[in-house]
């Protein structure tokens, strides 16, 4: 399965590519911009996929979030099954950008809500507030989890975890259905 986490420069992206994909790199260290990608790959265990617990291989793509890297972004879209948006809802400018972030990744390849999640990644100290940001009327539809990793990581583990299991099922879907029509 192959996941995009995209979003805004200096969001917090890497921190949490390398928490879900339990990378052991330094949380914290001095900010370094992410060059283009890094393809973190991981196994995913206990993901419901339907009345059962499976294991499933994830290739999480951490983009870069500057848009100087925007004619690398067709090749990375190719054959993604789902998209991660991550964002600090403290930056104004954040929210503003997540209407491009959407509509580069998500409307131009047709993906469904549940190949979708938000991220509102607050930043260590922020005191984050929970409530829903003001966002456009086509990420009001999207699912939304809030993360702080020094608060509740493992609840961000685990919404990422259901997230995955969304994806998983949808694709098991999609590929009976290709199936059954190939019978027909």
């Amino acid at each position: 399965m192959k996941i995009l986490l995209i979003g805004p420069s200096e969001c917090g992206k890497t921190a949490l590519a390398n928490f879900l994909s339990d990378t052991t790199e330094t949380i914290g260290a001095d900010y370094s911009p992410t060059q283009g990608v890094r393809i973190l790959e991981f196994e995913s265990h206990s993901l419901s996929n339907g009345n059962k617990n499976s294991a499933c291989d994830v290739e999480l793509w951490d983009c870069a979030g500057d848009f100087k890297f925007e004619s690398c972004w067709p090749a990375l879209m190719k054959d993604s099954n789902g998209v991660v948006i991550a964002f600090n809802p403290d930056v104004p400018s954040h929210l503003k950008e997540l209407e491009t972030w959407h509509s580069t990744f998500i409307s131009s390849q047709g993906l469904q809500e549940a190949q979708c999640l938000l991220i509102a990644h607050h930043k260590p100290g922020s005191g984050a507030d929970t409530n829903r940001p003001p966002l456009a009327p086509q990420l009001n539809k999207l699912p939304l989890i809030h993360s702080n990793l020094e608060d509740e990581p493992e609840d961000v583990r685990q919404e990422f975890h259901k997230y995955l299991g969304h994806v998983m099922r949808m694709l098991s879907e999609n590929q009976e259905r290709e199936e059954m029509s190939i019978i027909t």
